[in-house]
């Protein structure tokens, strides 16, 4: 099963896809969709929204796992990265019902058995599982990668957590 995870956000984007069998994972591409912050909101968007449908495109997913937005400070941050998740999903939704989410704490625990793990675990864990010489970098890229991970761990449960 070929899996496509999301790290949401406007300036960066990150995305992992692996291939599972629900137990041992292979990882086949990631990284950033990236836009400027020069860039007026709607054009970003825009473009996330058409790179986001092209990468679909290139890596037929058989599911597509976001994670769930959570914040508790900047509320500026949070309308623009929640604009930018909701671009990401109608970007999917046009190209898969196969749509995933998870809160961060499920995607820690998932990767890492510990629900208030740090980013640098969480970062050792992708490596680990995926069996990578080096911490994928950037860190949306290597978040995206636990996403993909934590629908893989999900196994009979995706369904509960399927997008509807």
């Amino acid at each position: 099963m070929i899996i496509l995870g999301f790290d949401p956000g406007l300036a960066t984007l990150g995305y992992g896809v692996i291939d599972t069998d629900g137990y041992s994972h292979r990882l086949l591409d990631y990284g950033v969709i990236s836009t400027p912050a020069g860039m007026r909101t709607p054009i970003r968007l825009r473009s996330i929204y058409n790179d986001v449908s092209w990468l679909i495109d290139k890596v037929k997913p058989d599911a597509i796992a976001v994670e769930e937005l959570f914040f508790n400070q900047n509320v500026t941050t949070a309308i623009n990265v929640a604009q930018a998740r909701g671009v990401l999903l109608a970007a999917c939704s046009c190209k898969t019902d196969e749509l995933y989410e998870y809160t961060p704490l499920q995607v820690k625990q998932a990767v890492v058995g510990y629900g208030r793990a740090e980013k640098k675990q969480i970062q050792t864990m992708v490596s680990s599982l995926l069996r990578l010489k080096e911490i994928p970098k950037p860190d949306d890229a290597a978040d995206a990668l636990a996403v993909a991970i934590c629908h893989a761990h999900s196994g009979r449960l995706g369904g509960s957590f399927k997008i509807k």
